[in-house]
C-alpha cells in the first residue's frame, strides 16, 4: 500500500519517532482532495497519521506545509506532530479519532479556532486570493465549458465584487484556507485542524466564509458565528465585508470544482441542481463525499447557482455600497 520508493523512507521515519521501523497495522484514508497519500497507521499499538507528499506543485510545498502545521500544533489547533522530513516529504502526527461535530457546537468552537489561528505568526504569503480565483476564472472561459450566454452576467456581477474588495497587507492573517469538514476534526473535547497544505498568508474573512457555507444556516446564526469571532456584534462593515467574501468563495469554489469535476469539457447546462443548503448540510454530515468527478462537478455547480442568486439580491448592492464607502472613507491620522 505504501509505494515501493517510499517504503525505506517510511521505514526511516517510523524509527526516528518511535525506536521501531516496523507498524502493525496501516490503512489507507482516501476522502479529501488533496494528492498526498494518507494512512492510518499503528505502531506499539498506538494509531498516528502518515503523510506522504506525492505533488511536486508549489501549493503542496512541505517546507511551508510543516512549518505552517507545527505552528498550529504548537498552539493547540493541529495534532501533535512526531516527525517530519522535508527531503522525503513525509509527516507523521497523532491521529484523532473523530466524533459528530453537533452545528450547534461548531458555531461557537470555531470561530474561537479561528480567532486562535489568525493570530498566530504570519504564515508565508503565497498568492493574493482574489489573483486566483480571477485566473480560475480565466481558465473557466477559454475552456467554454458552459456557454457565455451562462455565465456572462455572473463574471459582470462578480467583478463588481473585486472592484471594491479591500486589499490590504496588513489585514493578512495565517489562514488555512482549506476548512471543509473533513479537514475539521472534532474529538469531543477538542477541534482539530488537519491538512495544511493551503495554508498561507490570507484575507481573515476567507476561512470564516468557508465555515459559514457549513455551520452558519440562518443570518441569526451568520451573525452568531462573526459575533463569536469577533467578541462582540460585527456591525454594519463587518458583516458586509464578510458576505462579499462569501461571494469570492462561492466563485472560487465554482470555477475550481467545475474544472475539476468535468475534466475541462463543456457539460449541460440545463442539469438540475441541488439546493446550496441541502448540499452543504450533507456534507457536513458526511452522506456526501468529494470524491469524484460527479459529485465535484456538482459542487461546482451548486456553487455557481448561489453565487448568481446572491449576487443578483438587494443584501449584495448593500453590502457593496456599504464596503465601497468605508474604503473610500477618509482615515484617521496616526498620531506622533
Amino acid at each position: 500500500m505504501i509505494p515501493q520508493d517510499k517504503s525505506d523512507a517510511v521505514a526511516h521515519a517510523l524509527d526516528a519517532a518511535f525506536g521501531i521501523s516496523t507498524f502493525e497495522d496501516l490503512t489507507q484514508l482516501t476522502t479529501g482532495l488533496s494528492t498526498a497519500l494518507v494512512y492510518r497507521i499503528v505502531v506499539k499499538s498506538r494509531p498516528y497519521l502518515l503523510r506522504i507528499i506525492t505533488s511536486r506543485e508549489a501549493i503542496a510545498d512541505p517546507t511551508r506545509q510543516f512549518a505552517c502545521m507545527r505552528s498550529a500544533a504548537d498552539a493547540g489547533l493541529a495534532p501533535q506532530i512526531r516527525y517530519t522530513s522535508i527531503e522525503d516529504r513525509i509527516l507523521i502526527t497523532d491521529f484523532v479519532s473523530a466524533r459528530v461535530f453537533p452545528r450547534t457546537e461548531a458555531l461557537v468552537r470555531l470561530p474561537e479556532a479561528l480567532k486562535k489561528l489568525h493570530a498566530l505568526p504570519a504564515f508565508p504569503r503565497v498568492v493574493d486570493f482574489l489573483d486566483f480565483v480571477d485566473r480560475y476564472i480565466a481558465r473557466f472561459r477559454a475552456t467554454n465549458i458552459l456557454p457565455e450566454s451562462e455565465t456572462g452576467e455572473l463574471f459582470r456581477l462578480y467583478a463588481s465584487v473585486t472592484r471594491v474588495y479591500p486589499r490590504n497587507d496588513a489585514d493578512l492573517v495565517s489562514s488555512h484556507n482549506d476548512l471543509k469538514p473533513e479537514n475539521i476534526l472534532f474529538d469531543g473535547n477538542q477541534v482539530w485542524l488537519v491538512d495544511w497544505e493551503a495554508a498561507f498568508l490570507n484575507d481573515p474573512y476567507f476561512d470564516l466564509a468557508v465555515v459559514a457555507n457549513f455551520v452558519a444556516t440562518t443570518d441569526a446564526e451568520e451573525q452568531a458565528l462573526l459575533g463569536n469571532y469577533f467578541g462582540e456584534p460585527a456591525g454594519e462593515y463587518r458583516t458586509a465585508r464578510f458576505y462579499l467574501m462569501r461571494q469570492v468563495v462561492n466563485m472560487s469554489y465554482s470555477m475550481v470544482f467545475t474544472l475539476l469535476g468535468s475534466s475541462g469539457k463543456p457539460i449541460e447546462p440545463t442539469a438540475q441542481i441541488p439546493i446550496f443548503r441541502d448540499f452543504h448540510n450533507a456534507i457536513w454530515s458526511g452522506d456526501i463525499s468529494l470524491a469524484t468527478n460527479e459529485t465535484r462537478l456538482l459542487y461546482g455547480r451548486v456553487h455557481m447557482a448561489q453565487l448568481l442568486r446572491t449576487l443578483q439580491s438587494p443584501r449584495f448592492q448593500d453590502s457593496l455600497r456599504i464596503v465601497s464607502n468605508h474604503s473610500s472613507a477618509p482615515q484617521p491620522i496616526p498620531s506622533a
